[in-house]
């Protein structure tokens, strides 16, 4: 689960940029929070990530504790190339990881959390 300053805009940045779908919405007023689940397909078969806006809260401190979330995609050339294209920032540009021969990326979501881009082996 990640908090999130806007949904929209990471629902946004989730679905338009890295292809991910809009699995469901939940809206909680009483609570004052919002949730929406993504991913490439539905749970058991597949991750969901769940993100979460609380009313009124427009900004988080990532922490120390935070690392990334791992995609795995066919092209990491492509992929960079088109959420660039798509006003995405990328803060690692494709490349060997360093000491081996996997290729990987890292892009920034809205909210400043990583994700790092994993090449496919084919």
């Amino acid at each position: 689960m990640l908090r999130v300053g806007d949904l929209q805009r990471s629902i946004d940045f989730y679905t338009r940029l890295l292809g991910m779908k809009l699995l469901r919405t939940t809206d909680r007023p009483e609570q004052q929070y919002s949730l929406a689940f993504l991913g490439y397909g539905s749970n058991p078969e597949h991750a969901e990530l769940e993100l979460t806006y609380n009313y009124g809260v427009d900004k988080y401190e990532l922490g120390t504790a935070y690392g990334h979330i791992a995609i795995a995609v066919d092209d990491i050339y492509s992929t960079c190339d088109g959420i660039r294209a798509a006003g995405g920032t990328i803060t690692r540009e494709p490349g060997p990881v360093k000491g081996g021969s996997t290729v990987i990326a890292f892009v920034q979501d809205p909210d400043g959390y990583k994700i790092e881009l994993i090449e496919r082996e084919i």
